[in-house]
């Protein structure tokens, strides 16, 4: 079916019926352009991605800190 047999379909409906099928259009609209731009589906990390990723920690890394004192 051409776009105008589907024009004179639509120009036979109540007016109605009419906003139903714009309501439709509107969303196959909407649903085709979130299509658009879609991000590229990204591979999931792997054990080892990260390897070598910290390339430094300082000695006292593991140290308890001043400004919880009061708390331990």
């Amino acid at each position: 079916m051409g776009t105008i047999e589907l024009v004179e379909i639509i120009d036979k409906l109540p007016p109605d019926k009419k906003r139903v099928v714009e309501n439709l259009v509107a969303e196959l609209v909407s649903d085709v352009n979130k299509g658009i731009g879609e991000p590229v589906k990204k591979e999931r990390m792997k054990f080892g991605d990260l390897k070598g990723f910290v390339t430094y920690i300082a000695d006292d890394f593991d140290e308890p800190l001043e400004d919880f004192k009061d708390y331990m």
